[in-house]
């Protein structure tokens, strides 16, 4: 065979069938733009979300190392930081228990000493002046210096109330620089010198793991050579420096991976990555459908055009190359375009996903990170080419004769249909969509794909469940505490809760029950527990620190019971006691936080003044119990918030039998629903006014996290869904317009032997509707597949989830359909009937 160099002949084909093509070119790039957006879109909030959330995560978990070592002493330090995994090891000492000013109590500051790997990690660095020095130096967050009414001025002297092991400690220092507070991370920051340390060596020696104090404890956070596996090299790490993460053992040192690495925390079953890869197969086919639409109709309407030029010898791969060049011109217009609208598009959408989650407020990060633009470009390039894959190897196919007689037919042959009266629009409507059957079913798929999406959105924005959601942060309409108390630092007596505030509380118009919640470290109780062999939190005595709260009526009656059972006559006996446990995200028990069985006896010790004037001389004091059941510990309702091995409930008469200054940790209570609003205004002002030592948290502020929630879901997903929609309707729109233009001989013949105009517009509405129907009918069945498949294998992976099946948005959308069934053939159709009926037929010919 005889080569010929025809590549400049069949570039020139190529370039000049491109240009002929304008409409068809117009909607391709139109396509590929929505395709592109759709997935830059994808990718930039995905990114960005997971960008922003991990950086605001770092913050609230005190920097973004890898891995933290906690409370060690200066030994254990020196053990660990030579060790060659580390890339990079953190020196954190905490200088004090608590900063005790009266200024921060609804905003605490911690006081450290961070070494320069420590103060990069932990995202620290003075805008104003530098980091401390000399002894007296320190530098603070703005609003901790607000709070404590120092001036944002380099030399101010700053007095600090230290709690260094239960004795108060007053000291003087100078501010030497200060940087803006960053709201994820709720803790004031003040930071001293190295020289501090040096200087209060004697105090600041560890301790932690005999008496929990934090003074002198040091924090280690460790950078690796990358985040990959993080727990297996911190495993290792512990093994090769002689400590333990088991706590029974001698040389145990508690650690942990920073929760911050999101994947280190996100696991997936089978299902989730069913669900998630169903949902992204969902876009590229999207996508794919429209694409390869505009170049399958394109290729039937310009198939005599193919078929003219294997007449004159054009091969296969030569037509198949046209097409190629032509989709990688439309690419090249259309995938930029896409890219930089996808990336705003993504980007405006990652605050609105952040401002509505529970870190509202902090720093948005959206990086124009270039996998972002490779990613998509690829993803939409190579959704292109495959989308004229086929078409391209129609086109090639297809012979001169094939080209001639080309009537747009699924079949060669067709079938004689025999009538006794007449021809019915609507049985001839059903015909034409069954001649390209392959070009009906992608345009209803195309068409219900939007529907099914959208549908999913609502499914899960549905799942979002409110009951479950507030029964993780509330028990009652309201909770009043000491600001301590939401500081995770409520003692006893000398930060409980108001009476007085309580007293107004009962007074208030909507008021209907309340009780009190006793407890406080002050009364700190240990339990014997033989079963465990852990070799720290003990007293003198090797018994275990535990919690003891007491409750009134209300608090007692919402708790949640696991087994056994809430008999109050029992309870009040004072021979019974309910044990409390933790529960995972999901509401499943966790195994090891339940210490005793139902039944079991329970030996408990407090210290008890033995005379009541003489609070000096107390006695080990033990009180037997035996396990009526096991109740959930909810941190924000039933707790003082700090996590206990040990955690018992009784009822508050007996609890203040037992204890020397029973303190009421915290009040609970309902008011009817139209006074919610009002008694959430009173309790605003009165702890801003009256009592600012006082706080309150409440059931509308986690309902409007709620909420804030389930919009983020509609907005995102809706938008998404809108995209999907536009293409969808386009794919109609294209499918339509090329239909009649390329029935323009068979509609002039059936014209001439008598069909009428109206008659014709009946049957190409009778075609939209039936299009609009097996739509609705094609988003129904896979809507709710999709719903089961998807959705239900996210609910599963998120606690605050619970899988409804939703359908109402297919249903409402059927009317839409069918109003886009009928106007989109009757406006495209008078768009395009322009010439006589003999002026078609000689075209056509």
């Amino acid at each position: 065979m005889i080569k010929v160099n025809n590549k400049k002949a069949i570039s020139n084909l190529s370039r000049r069938s491109f240009g002929a093509n304008k409409a068809r070119n117009y909607i391709a790039v139109l396509a590929i733009v929505l395709t592109t957006i759709l997935f830059t879109s994808l990718f930039t909030l995905g990114m960005g979300t997971v960008e922003s959330l991990q950086q605001a995560t770092m913050r609230q978990a005190g920097g973004d190392g890898h891995a933290v070592l906690k409370y060690m002493t200066k030994e254990q330090f020196d053990a660990v930081k030579d060790n060659s995994r580390i890339k990079e090891i953190a020196f954190d000492m905490a200088l004090c228990d608590s900063v005790e000013n009266p200024e921060l109590l609804k905003r605490h500051a911690e006081f450290w000493y961070n070494d320069e790997v420590g103060l990069k990690l932990s995202y620290i660095k003075p805008e104003v002046g530098r980091a401390p020095q000399t002894e007296n130096e320190i530098m603070v967050d703005s609003q901790t210096l607000q709070l404590l009414g120092v001036p944002q001025q380099l030399g101010a002297k700053v007095s600090l109330q230290l709690n260094i092991r239960g004795e108060m400690v007053t000291r003087e220092f100078t501010l030497c620089g200060w940087w803006t507070s960053d709201p994820a991370f709720n803790v004031g920051q003040i930071f001293a010198s190295r020289a501090y340390v040096e200087a209060h060596s004697e105090e600041l020696q560890c301790s932690y793991y005999k008496d929990l104090s934090m003074t002198g404890a040091i924090n280690a956070y460790v950078m690796f050579p990358n985040s990959l596996n993080l727990q297996a090299k911190l495993d290792q790490l512990m093994a090769e420096s002689g400590f333990s993460p088991i706590e029974t053992d001698p040389n145990y040192l508690d650690s942990n991976i920073n929760w911050a690495y999101l994947s280190t925390n996100f696991g997936m079953d089978a299902g989730t990555i069913l669900g998630l890869g169903c949902g992204l197969l969902l876009i590229i086919f999207t996508g794919y459908l429209i694409i390869y639409n505009i170049f399958q109709i394109s290729i039937v309407r310009d198939i005599r055009f193919y078929g003219l030029l294997k007449t004159i010898g054009t091969t296969a791969a030569q037509i198949r190359s046209m097409i190629r060049r032509q989709a990688l011109i439309l690419s090249a217009i259309g995938i930029p375009i896409g890219l930089f609208l996808g990336f705003f598009s993504g980007k405006a959408l990652v605050p609105l996903l952040m401002n509505n989650s529970s870190y509202a407020g902090s720093a948005i990060s959206v990086s124009p990170h270039p996998a972002i633009f490779m990613g998509s470009a690829l993803f939409a390039l190579g959704t292109v080419l495959i989308s004229t894959l086929k078409p391209g190897k129609m086109a090639g196919k297809v012979s001169p004769i094939e080209a001639v007689r080309y009537t747009e037919c699924d079949q060669p042959k067709q079938k004689h249909k025999k009538s006794t009266n007449g021809a019915k629009m609507g049985r001839m409507a059903l015909s034409n969509l069954g001649r390209n059957k392959k070009r009906t079913v992608l345009v209803v798929i195309s068409l219900s794909l939007s529907l099914i999406l959208l549908n999913t959105v609502v499914t899960l924005s549905g799942s979002i469940d409110m009951d479950k959601f507030l029964s993780k942060f509330t028990d009652t309409d309201f909770l009043i505490a000491h600001a301590d108390y939401f500081n995770n630092d409520f003692n006893g007596v000398e930060n409980e809760t108001s009476e007085q505030m309580i007293e107004a509380i009962k007074s208030l118009e909507g008021f209907e029950e309340g009780g009190r919640l006793y407890g406080g470290r002050e009364n700190l109780f240990f339990a014997k527990d033989p079963n465990n062999r852990q070799t720290f939190n003990r007293d003198e005595s090797g018994n275990f620190y535990g919690a003891v709260f007491g409750l009134e009526q209300l608090p007692m009656q919402r708790l949640e019971l696991i087994d056994g059972e809430i008999d109050m006559e029992k309870l009040l006996s004072g021979n019974y006691i309910l044990e409390g446990v933790h529960l995972d995200d999901n509401g499943r028990v966790i195994p090891e936080t339940a210490k005793y069985k139902v039944g079991d006896r329970v030996n408990l010790y407090n210290w008890r003044a033995t005379n009541p004037a003489d609070a000096e001389n107390r006695d080990y004091t033990e009180h037997k119990y035996t396990v009526l059941g096991h109740v959930a510990i909810k941190t924000y309702t039933n707790s003082d918030r700090s996590s206990w091995d040990y955690t018992f409930y009784l009822p508050a008469s007996v609890y203040q039998t037992i204890v020397d200054t029973p303190a009421v940790m915290s009040y609970v209570f309902n008011v009817k629903d139209n006074n919610e609003p009002a008694v959430e205004a009173f309790l605003k002002q009165y702890t801003t006014e009256i009592e600012p030592m006082m706080n309150y948290d409440s059931k509308g502020t986690t309902m409007a996290a709620f909420s804030g929630m389930r919009n983020t879901v509609l907005m995102v997903g809706g938008a998404l869904g809108g995209i999907i929609g536009i293409i969808g309707i386009l794919n109609f729109i294209n499918a339509v317009l090329t239909s009649i233009v390329a029935r323009k001989k068979e509609f002039a013949m059936l014209q001439s032997i008598g069909m009428t105009r109206k008659q014709l517009k009946k049957m190409l509405c009778c075609e939209g509707l039936y299009y609009a129907g097996f739509s609705a009918l094609c988003s129904l069945v896979f809507g709710w597949l999709g719903s089961l498949i998807i959705v239900q294998a996210i609910c599963s992976q998120m606690w605050f989830l619970t899988y409804h099946l939703v359908l109402w948005p297919l249903l409402a959308a059927v009317p839409m359909l069918l109003v886009l069934g009928i106007a989109v053939p009757l406006v495209v159709y008078r768009a395009t009937d322009h010439q006589s009926i003999v002026e078609r037929l000689r075209e056509a010919e």
